[in-house]
C-alpha cells in the first residue's frame, strides 16, 4: 500500500515540508472530496511546581511563571479548534517551595499540581528526571489521584506507569463526518536519571531512549495506533543517536512511526530565535527531523501549539491517517493574563501552607547574599552554603582516619539568569533570614556528600567549571562571556582556594565532560593557604549526591574515587541548620578567583537588571544596556 507519510506506520516516508519562518507545513493539494481532520495538540512541559503566580523565592507575585495564568491560555486555544489534546512532558512535582512542602503532606491529601492537571483535564503526562525527586513513595502517591495516564517506556520500576497510552477520539472532518481516530502517546525520559537520584539505584532502571522507541513503535501501531505523539523529557540534540543519549529528542523524531515530538527537559523554546538549526532541527519551522516538535520552555512560560491536518487512507483494519500539514508555534504568557479562576481554589490551601512554612525565621545575615555576579565569583550567599557543608562533613569526619585532611567545599549557583529569565536571580539584603531566604539560596533537593581527591583533581574539577566561559582571544572588545549551552548550575566554586581563569585559552571540555582542547588549559595560580597546589596533595570535598552521577560534566573525577560520606540530609536543610547555630552569618563576596588581566579586551555579562556594575569587586565594569529578553549587560573590562 503507498503510504502517504511517516504516519502510516513505521515504514513511511518523510513528512511535507512547509515553507517560511511561519512555522507551517501547507501540505499538498486536495480535492475537495478529500476527507481532512483537524487536530490540535497543546504541550507543556517543566512547570516544576510553578502553579500560581507567585514567587515564593521572593514573597511577591510572578510576571513570568505560573500554570494558572498559562490555563487562561490553554481555555482560549482549546475553545479555537473542534478536536484538542493537552498533554505535559514531565518535571511537574518539584521546582518551587510549595513542592518541598508537598512532599510533607499527609498522604491522604492529593498532590497540589495534580489536583491542578485534574482540573485542566490534562490527556496524558510524561515522568521527567525531577519528579523522582522526593522518592517512589512519594512519586507513587502523587500520581494515585491521578485522572489521566502518567507515561515512562523507558523506565523499568514496579507498579510503574503505563509505557504508552492509546487515546481515541471521533473527529469531524470538513463535510461533518465523524472519524473514529486512535492516537497513542508514548513518554520518554533521560536514561540518566537513575545516575542523578541514587537513591533509587536498584529500585529501578532507565532504558536508552532510541531503542526503547524502536521496540516500543511497531507495538503501539500493532494495537491501533494511527499517529504516534512522543512525550520526550528530553533535549533536542544530534540528529544521530548515541548509546544512552540525555538529548535525544532530535534523533527521536528522525524514527519510522513518530509523527509528533514534544521536547523539554533542557526549559527551551522551542520554536524561537534561542534555539541553534543544525542537522535535523530547523527552528524557524518548528520541526525536528522534518516532523512537527515544541518545547514549551519552563514554569508555564509558554506554551506549544500544534495544529495537525490529517487525511485517512485505506479500509478496515489497515485504515491510517497520513500527516499532510502541520502548523507549530510556542506561545509566550502575556503577564497580564488572568489566572483561571477554577484552578485557584484546589491550591489555596498548598499556597498557604507553603507561605507558612517559609516564614519561619532562622537567624541574620550581616551581608546581601545576591546571585548577580556568582559568574564572576562574587557571590556571599555561594559561600555560605560552602561553609555549611564544611561544617557538617568536618563533622560527620571527625574519629575517622580523615579527620586531618584538608576540606574544600564546592557550590554553584541554581538562580543565574539563564533560560528561566531576568528575575532568576537571588538578591536577600541584610537583616533577619527565613526558610524563604534559605530555599532561594538552595533551590534542588540535593543530598550531601563528600569525597577524596587530589590536587590534580581539584584543579582538573574548576577547569571543568571555567569550560563555561566563552573564549576571548587578546583585544577583542565585547564578547559574549558565557557559552548559552553551558547551564550556571554546572559551574561550582570551590571555597578554600585561590585562582585566575585565562580567557584567551579556550575551554578544555565540553558540556558533556568530553575533552575539546586536551591541549588547553585555563586554570592558574592555583593555591591553597597561599602556596601551589600538589598534584598529589590530598583533599576531601564537600558536594552533593548530584555531583557523584556516573554521568555529565564531573563524572570523570568521582568515578572511583573514594566516597568518605554520603548523608541522607538534604544540603537545604544542613545550610538551615548552620545558620541557626551561628545566628548571625556575614560570608564574605570577595571573590576567590578573577580572570588574567588582557588590556584592551571586554566581555558582557548577562545579569539581573537591577544590578549595578559598580558593585562588581573582580575587574573594571560598566552597564552595556539591555538584551531584548530583559538581562542588564554588564561590560567587564579584562
Amino acid at each position: 500500500m503507498d503510504r502517504c507519510s511517516d504516519s502510516a506506520g513505521p515504514q513511511g516516508g518523510a513528512l511535507p515540508a512547509g515553507p517560511g519562518s511561519a512555522a507551517t507545513s501547507p501540505g499538498p493539494n486536495h480535492s475537495d472530496e478529500t476527507p481532512r481532520l483537524s487536530l490540535r495538540v497543546l504541550a507543556t512541559s517543566d512547570v516544576h511546581m510553578h502553579l500560581l503566580p507567585h514567587d515564593y523565592l521572593t514573597g511577591t507575585p510572578s510576571r513570568r511563571l505560573g500554570l494558572a495564568r498559562t490555563a487562561s491560555l490553554i481555555a482560549r486555544r482549546r475553545a479555537e479548534a473542534s478536536a484538542c489534546l493537552l498533554l505535559d512532558n514531565g518535571d511537574f512535582l518539584q521546582g518551587s517551595p510549595m513542592g518541598d512542602v508537598a512532599a510533607r503532606a499527609p498522604r491522604a491529601e492529593i498532590h497540589p499540581a495534580i489536583a491542578a492537571m485534574n482540573v485542566l483535564g490534562y490527556d496524558a503526562a510524561a515522568l521527567g528526571n525531577h519528579d523522582f525527586n522526593y522518592g517512589l513513595a512519594g512519586l507513587r502517591n502523587a500520581l494515585s489521584r491521578a485522572r489521566f495516564p502518567v507515561l515512562a517506556a523507558n523506565l523499568r520500576m514496579r507498579n510503574g506507569p503505563a509505557r504508552w497510552t492509546m487515546l481515541r477520539r471521533a473527529i469531524a472532518d470538513q463535510h461533518g463526518a465523524l472519524h473514529q481516530v486512535t492516537i497513542g502517546v508514548i513518554g520518554f525520559l533521560p536514561p540518566q536519571t537513575v545516575d542523578w537520584d541514587q537513591d533509587l539505584t536498584g529500585a529501578i532502571a532507565c532504558d536508552d531512549i532510541i531503542e526503547t522507541a524502536r521496540a516500543a513503535l511497531p507495538a503501539m501501531r500493532a494495537e491501533g495506533a494511527q499517529i504516534v505523539i512522543a512525550l520526550a523529557h528530553s533535549g533536542i540534540g544530534p540528529l544521530e543517536p548515541s548509546p544512552r543519549m540525555e538529548h535525544a529528542a532530535t534523533a527521536l523524531a528522525a524514527l519510522p512511526g513518530i509523527d509528533v515530538v514534544i521536547a523539554g527537559h533542557t526549559h527551551e523554546v522551542f520554536p524561537g530565535p534561542h534555539v541553534r538549526p543544525g542537522p535535523g532541527i530547523d527552528p524557524q519551522r518548528g520541526t525536528l527531523a522534518g516532523k512537527p516538535a515544541v518545547m514549551p520552555g519552563f514554569g508555564g512560560s509558554h506554551l506549544g501549539l500544534i495544529d495537525l491536518e490529517l487525511t485517512p487512507f485505506g479500509q478496515g483494519p489497515d485504515r491510517g491517517l497520513c500527516v499532510t500539514g502541520f502548523r507549530v508555534r510556542c506561545e509566550s504568557v502575556d503577564p497580564a493574563l488572568p489566572s483561571l479562576p477554577e484552578m485557584q481554589q484546589p491550591l489555596l490551601r498548598a499556597h498557604r501552607a507553603t507561605r507558612r512554612h517559609l516564614g519561619g525565621r532562622i537567624g541574620r545575615s550581616a551581608v546581601t547574599l545576591s546571585s548577580q555576579f556568582t559568574l564572576l565569583g562574587q557571590d556571599a550567599g555561594l559561600r555560605l552554603i560552602c561553609q555549611a557543608q564544611r561544617w557538617h562533613v568536618r563533622k560527620a569526619l571527625d574519629g575517622t582516619p580523615w579527620q586531618s585532611l584538608p576540606i574544600l567545599s564546592a557550590a554553584a549557583p541554581f538562580r543565574a539568569g539563564g533560560r528561566a529569565g531576568p528575575d532568576h536571580f537571588t538578591h536577600i539584603p541584610p537583616g533577619a533570614l527565613s526558610l524563604r531566604h534559605v530555599s532561594a539560596l538552595y533551590a534542588f533537593p540535593n543530598r550531601i556528600a563528600a569525597i577524596l581527591l587530589t590536587g590534580a583533581d581539584v584543579a582538573e574539577w574548576l577547569e571543568r567549571s571555567a569550560s563555561l566561559f566563552a573564549r576571548v582571544p587578546a583585544g577583542a572588545r565585547d564578547i559574549a562571556l558565557l557559552d548559552p549551552d553551558f547551564p550556571a548550575y554546572q559551574f561550582d566554586m570551590i571555597d578554600g582556594l585561590r585562582w585566575q581563569i585565562d580567557l584567551s585559552r579556550p575551554a578544555r571540555y565540553r558540556v558533556d565532560g568530553s575533552l575539546a582542547d586536551p591541549q588547553s588549559r585555563r586554570i592558574t595560580a592555583l593555591t591553597f593557604r597561599g602556596r601551589p597546589i600538589r598534584p598529589e596533595a590530598p583533599f576531601v570535598l564537600a558536594t552533593n549526591t548530584y555531583r557523584l552521577a556516573s554521568c555529565g560534566l564531573f563524572s570523570p573525577l568521582v568515578h572511583d574515587r573514594p566516597v568518605l560520606m554520603k548523608s541522607g540530609l538534604l544540603t537545604r536543610d544542613v545550610l538551615r541548620a548552620y545558620i541557626r547555630r551561628r545566628r548571625h552569618v556575614s560570608p564574605s563576596e570577595t571573590p576567590a578567583w578573577h580572570f588574567v588581566a588582557q588590556p584592551g579586551s571586554s566581555a558582557l555579562l548577562p545579569t539581573s537588571p537591577l544590578a549595578e556594575p559598580e558593585a562588581v569587586l573582580s575587574h573594571p565594569a560598566q552597564c552595556a544596556g539591555l538584551t531584548p529578553d530583559g538581562f542588564r549587560l554588564i561590560r567587564i573590562l579584562l
